[in-house]
């Protein structure tokens, strides 16, 4: 029997400034367009510049629940900070490299495909994904396994949404994801310095996958998503680390397998499986017992402590019952 959640949403009026409303085709048309990189300030340090271009406007419908819904007190992190403090190392390993250089990334056509334990395999573009679905806009913590953390108010819809649609078969245990490969347009590919093995993978177990909680993104702060910070489409884990929300997806599989995700391969040492927030389990190389909230100075550092689950374990902490957490990390 499956158990009901509520997702941590909050209504749009109190978290986003602007609200444009365009018909369904102009909407997917304009999440496949190319937006101007940003740039980081040079200077003092934390400084950033103006945000810049903030992606096109879409259509969602704000999702309404009762007042029993899980909410968050928080405000959003700006807009700027979210968009110029990125990772997506297929642009390069600085923080800034995103901001700078994605916007040489194409995403209008894009497609997705999936494939493996499911009845009905295929492949997706951008407008029959999005087909049938009412976008809903929800407020999450996202938290960066380097300590640094944000508020994010993303527009999506829930990914156990799009798997029902190709009919999983009861074999399927996990789902492997991949990002976008394309050497000629993702100069951090191409970087002698790589340490990826490409494409990005990542995974989820298929009971994580079906939570209520976990997101198809495609937007956020009320825009279309920003090449740097997914576009056109990316998964949305908020009780995990950021990295396992995968950007810019191609590539849905369903698995009988555990698979292998990207950061697991190169280290399995410090990046497990799960990547579940756990504050009473230290990383290798620092403790995770805090987290620096964007936005954050030299000399104001904004530190906070961390939260089991980043926050979310009254709704996910039964996934993992009876489970080692220092062992499945």
């Amino acid at each position: 029997m499956r158990r009901k959640f509520t997702a941590p949403i909050i209504a749009s009026s109190e978290i986003t400034s602007e609200t444009a409303y365009l018909d369904r085709r102009q909407f997917v048309k304009k999440l496949g367009l190319a937006v101007a990189p940003v740039t980081l300030a040079t200077g003092a340090p934390g400084a950033l510049a103006a945000a810049g271009p903030v992606g096109e406007a879409l259509t969602h419908r704000p999702a309404t629940r009762g007042d029993d819904g899980f909410r968050i007190d928080e405000p959003p992190t700006p807009m700027q900070d979210f968009a110029n403090y990125c990772n997506f190392y297929e642009f390069g390993m600085d923080k800034g490299d995103p901001a700078r250089y994605a916007g040489e990334m194409t995403t209008d056509p894009w497609s997705i495909e999936v494939s493996g334990e499911v009845h009905k395999p295929g492949k997706l573009n951008l407008e029959d994904i999005l087909s049938g679905f009412d976008l809903e806009e929800r407020i999450y913590r996202f938290r960066c396994v380097e300590a640094w953390s944000m508020v994010v108010p993303w527009v999506g819809f829930p990914l156990a949404d799009l798997l029902a649609r190709f009919e999983p078969t009861g074999n399927a245990r996990y789902v492997e994801f991949r990002t976008l490969y394309r050497r000629s347009e993702m100069r951090g590919t191409r970087s002698l310095t790589s340490i990826i093995d490409w494409p990005y993978r990542e995974g989820l177990r298929i009971d994580e996958a079906w939570h209520p909680l976990t997101l198809l993104s495609v937007g956020a702060y009320g825009k279309t998503l920003l090449n740097q910070n997914g576009a056109p489409i990316r998964l949305v884990v908020p009780w995990k680390y950021g990295f396992k929300s995968i950007k810019s997806i191609v590539s849905i599989r369903l698995t009988e397998k555990q698979p292998v995700t990207s950061w697991e391969a190169l280290n399995s040492r410090e990046y497990g499986f799960y990547s579940n927030v756990n504050p009473q389990v230290d990383h290798p190389r620092w403790s995770q017992a805090s987290e620096r909230r964007l936005p954050s100075t030299l000399f104001r550092p904004n530190r906070i402590p961390t939260r089991m689950f980043n926050g979310y374990a009254e709704q996910v902490a039964h996934l993992y019952d009876g489970m080692d957490l220092t062992r499945y990390y």
